[in-house]
């Protein structure tokens, strides 16, 4: 039976991720990184459902680990499930494993913000925190879908055909299923005076049902009113083309990870060319998709006004023949 549920969002991409924890601000982010195969992970997202009741001030996120490894990795995430309590942004405190007790007391503990604040129970949100809270959720995201189900098990056909549209479009949300929130799912319908699911909000304003989203893909409009997911060969040539010296490396200028990354550093600083670094290690799409788009298999990889160069070894022939400067100037 829906009770009432309080914030618990989905999130499938790390620009998402990244711009909830600028919006949740000061306010408690609790997040479940979870994997799909772990009967654990489900008992714990019914212990997420029991505290998101209690906490209606607290957003709560469920994040595939596998599926946003940049987060994961970002994170340190080795095992599900595990869940990391943000404030301002920050990592505040972590729970790895399956520990209902230990969850509870950590959420309580860190909602009534620690610093002296009422602790023990917080009651029920009073009734004029409902706009508040649905204000809250739909500027969640750029683009929020308040839906039946979640995306990858839409609960009617109308939220599946709006996640296979988003899907084929590149649209880049997040969603909130409102089966799991009776209170959130008839207050919206009055708050937007829109009385039917699935509904689409862009920027905190609201776009419409399927069949408006529907005419905006045959008008070619959807592309302007909604964000679309920077394909990640888009995402790698701008990174390319960021600096017109770019080396993609284990580490950074500062710190190199790796031995062929400490010694092209050595050769590039060398060279006395202004140049940028991009770590691969803090993003496993960039790191696994260079390898394709550049035909290249290792790192480092020295690009030069959007083009490759190549690695440590040519580098390496490059200074042994004089040409490494002009080669880095473009010449």
């Amino acid at each position: 039976m829906p009770g009432n549920m309080a914030n618990i969002l989905d999130v499938t991409a790390s620009p998402q991720f990244e711009d909830l924890l600028k919006k949740t601000g000061k306010s408690l982010t609790v997040v479940h990184f979870l994997a799909a195969w772990a009967p654990q992970c489900a008992q714990m997202n019914d212990v997420l459902a029991e505290l998101a009741k209690e906490h209606a001030q607290t957003t709560f996120v469920k994040l595939e680990a596998e599926a946003v490894p940049e987060v994961s990795e970002k994170y340190e995430i080795s095992s599900v499930p595990t869940f990391l309590f943000f404030k301002g942004g920050e990592v505040v405190d972590r729970l790895d494993g399956a520990h209902a007790p230990e969850l509870s007391k950590k959420v309580s503990k860190l909602a009534v913000g620690g610093v002296g604040g009422p602790s023990g129970g917080t009651g029920e949100a009073p009734k004029q925190d409902l706009n508040e809270r649905l204000k809250k959720l739909i500027n969640a995201a750029p683009c929020m879908l308040f839906m039946k189900g979640n995306p990858q098990e839409p609960r009617c056909g109308f939220s599946r055909q709006i996640v296979q549209i988003f899907k084929d479009q590149s649209i880049q949300y997040s969603s909130f299923d409102i089966l799991s929130d009776e209170e959130v799912r008839q207050g919206l319908k009055t708050y937007s005076n829109w009385p039917t699911y699935p509904q689409v909000y862009a920027n905190g304003d609201l776009v419409g049902g399927l069949d408006i989203i529907k005419e905006l893909v045959e008008s070619g409009e959807l592309d302007s009113t909604l964000p679309k997911a920077e394909t990640l060969e888009n995402r790698l040539k701008s990174l390319i083309n960021k600096h017109s010296v770019m080396l993609f490396m284990k580490g950074n200028k500062e710190a190199a990870r790796c031995g062929f990354s400490r010694q092209i550093l050595e050769l590039m600083n060398g060279a006395g060319v202004d140049y940028d670094t991009f770590d691969i290690l803090s993003d496993e799409e960039v790191r696994q998709g260079l390898k394709t788009f550049s035909n290249w298999p290792t790192y480092p990889q020295l690009y030069v006004k959007g083009e490759l160069i190549g690695g440590l070894d040519i580098v390496k022939e490059l200074k042994e023949s004089g040409e490494l400067a002009s080669v880095l100037k473009g010449e």
